[in-house]
């Protein structure tokens, strides 16, 4: 007996789906098109996905995107392949377009900086829309002049060269965790910030710099911050640390990193110079990645919910195209209070 996957078996249509479910053709379309939605009864709709999903029918999408005369594609462009948020930011907005017939080419900026160039020899012929994941506008030049959407995900709301922007909370999350060390007696900081010139970033320091200039100037007013930045990887975290950390005055009781990654360096320099994590030298984080657990003693960071943001980009885009309005609002961060972090040293 074939079934609908068999090799010799005729491919399912959807007069077979409707004639199952017992509806019209165009029923069948409204539903797997879904544009059902004020047309077709929820009930009605359920039966037509159940018979599609029982013949093993798949629409025609080569023959659907000729009448549209669209791709049903959109480019996500993010700064690196090799960092686990930007995946869990892709998966999301595939999760998405996949509900409504769209596929995700994933594409990152050369080293991470940009400009990124034009995968395609026409993103215009190619494409549906943009887009760009923690990324500068101007890094995004090679798309500029055409009538695609771009949909800018952790990224400056003031540039406007974007349909719609889709942030995450991030200066509440470094409020967060300042608030955090505070409320733990800590007053002498070490913000280990990325080297990566970036609107996320940026964000970050100003929002650690405004809790703690306030705190600074209050009435005990005994609190101080320093800054040295890092390239965005372990060793490279370690290194600055670890000068940081013997060079003159007074010893930072807690180190404020600007992800997860340079947490990691940070808590590998305190334990290399002799020091214990949280005893001697609070470290926390930011991101929440895979490694924040791994580590030990398992890390203090903001989780950051990636998968959402993609799909809120895949939905704002799709918003765009269908002439609608995207969702507003950014999405909340979560402090992740873990062993890295306790009280300031006596």
């Amino acid at each position: 007996m074939q079934t609908p996957e068999s090799p010799g078996a005729a491919r399912p249509t959807s007069r077979d789906v409707a004639r199952a479910a017992g509806v019209s053709q165009a029923t069948v379309s409204l539903v797997l098109g879904d544009k059902w939605r004020g047309r077709v009864s929820e009930r009605t709709a359920g039966t037509v996905r159940e018979a599609a999903r029982t013949l093993g029918y798949r629409p025609n999408l080569a023959a659907r995107n000729l009448r549209l005369g669209r791709t049903r594609t959109a480019l996500l462009v993010v700064p690196a392949l090799t960092n686990e948020f930007f995946a869990r930011v892709y998966t999301g907005a595939a999760t998405v377009a996949a509900r409504h017939g769209f596929g995700v080419v994933l594409y990152p900026s050369p080293d991470g900086v940009g400009p990124a160039k034009d995968p395609f020899a026409s993103a215009r012929a190619a494409l549906d829309g943009i887009i760009a994941s923690s990324m500068a506008a101007d890094a995004l030049k090679a798309f500029h002049g055409t009538d695609l959407p771009l949909v800018m995900l952790d990224s400056d709301p003031a540039d406007s060269g974007a349909a719609a922007h889709v942030n995450l909370d991030i200066a509440d999350g470094m409020r967060q965790v300042a608030a955090h060390l505070l409320g733990h007696g800590h007053r002498r900081f070490l913000h280990l910030a990325s080297a990566v010139p970036s609107w996320t970033f940026d964000v970050r320091a100003a929002a650690l710099a405004e809790v703690l200039g306030q705190e600074a100037g209050s009435a005990t007013g005994d609190v101080t911050v320093r800054t040295v930045r890092a390239p965005l990887d372990v060793d490279g975290a370690r290194t600055a640390a670890e000068r940081a950390l013997t060079g003159p005055g007074p010893r930072p009781t807690a180190l404020i990193c600007d992800d997860d990654i340079l947490a990691a360096g940070a808590c590998k320099a305190v334990r290399r110079l002799g020091l214990r994590v949280p005893e001697d030298v609070s470290v926390t984080g930011f991101d929440d990645l895979a490694l924040a657990t791994a580590v030990e003693p398992e890390l203090t960071t903001v989780r950051l919910p990636a998968e959402r943001i993609g799909e809120r980009g895949m939905a704002a885009l799709l918003a765009v195209l269908a002439g609608g309005t995207p969702e507003p609002g950014d999405l909340p961060v979560t402090l992740m209070a873990r062993d890295s972090s306790g009280p300031a040293p006596a």
